[in-house]
């Protein structure tokens, strides 16, 4: 089976709650980017071998006005329940009625993860503003999903985005599953010294063409980090047809392209 563990659902129902200026960012920086339909997902996973993907949610409502619903997530997911794994997203300076609906989300929609992006919220992965959701993720064993590194929606800022921050909550949740996506970039080395001196942090290759990342990332990834790093595609950022050929063109073990793709994508969210 092979898993992609980060995509995103950007249909015309999804862009729609896009603010112009961040939809105009992303149509600058990608300048060949189609927004998909659901079909075209599953057909780029089809023509990709991928098995199944998780389709992330988004709100970060209180500071961009910016929302994919848990609710749209969770309607696309049972639609193609078999091929879509939906993740939550609550915007943490919603308080005690974020909580709720983000317990919702996992109880009610039956949604397996939470996704932060830190940047949109204007807060560090280590703000307290965030721990109460980061209890509730780890008393409902669902992973969370953090963006992390370099970032291309406008008026934002990268500040927010060390992967260091990753550590504290680590420490903090000891029994909580944590992702770095884009394994921190530029801060590639931080984050993966986080990944390796905590056990339930994990890291993946979302949004880069593999041919493209760093020699440091892939040889930890073939090496100590085999056990911790996940495929994600960031799909329609880019193709999972091109990742996956770029992928087989690295040079890593058959067992390392198994752990990223299989193994450790199984364990994390718990399939």
């Amino acid at each position: 089976m092979i898993i992609d563990t980060h995509s995103q659902l950007w249909t015309k129902e999804a862009i729609e709650s896009f603010p112009k200026a961040m939809a105009e960012g992303y149509k600058a920086m990608f300048k060949d980017m189609r927004f998909p339909s659901i079909e075209d997902t599953l057909k780029d996973m089809d023509a990709a071998g991928v098995d199944k993907a998780v389709i992330v949610a988004v709100d970060a409502e209180t500071t961009h006005k910016y929302r994919v619903s848990n609710d749209l997530v969770a309607e696309t997911v049972a639609k193609h329940p078999d091929r879509l794994i939906g993740f939550a997203s609550v915007d943490p300076h919603k308080g005690k009625q974020g909580v709720k609906e983000f317990e919702r989300a996992i109880t009610d929609l039956k949604l397996k993860g939470l996704k932060i992006l830190p940047h949109l919220v204007q807060l560090d992965i280590n703000d307290t503003m965030i721990y109460p959701l980061y209890e509730a993720a780890q008393e409902l064993a669902v992973p969370v999903l953090f963006h992390t590194g370099t970032q291309f929606h406008a008026g934002t800022k990268i500040k927010y985005c060390r992967p260091l921050f990753v550590d504290d909550v680590a420490v903090d949740f000891p029994r909580l599953k944590l992702i770095i996506a884009h394994f921190g970039y530029p801060w590639w080395e931080e984050a993966l010294a986080v990944v390796r001196r905590n056990p339930f942090v994990y890291f993946n290759i979302a949004g880069w063409a593999p041919k493209y990342i760093p020699e440091g990332v892939i040889r930890l990834a073939d090496t100590a980090l085999t056990g911790k790093v996940l495929f994600g595609s960031d799909y329609p950022l880019l193709s999972r047809v091109r990742i996956m050929k770029e992928i087989k063109e690295l040079p890593i073990k058959e067992t390392t392209f198994a752990a990223m793709t299989d193994h450790n994508p199984r364990a994390l969210l718990g399939i």
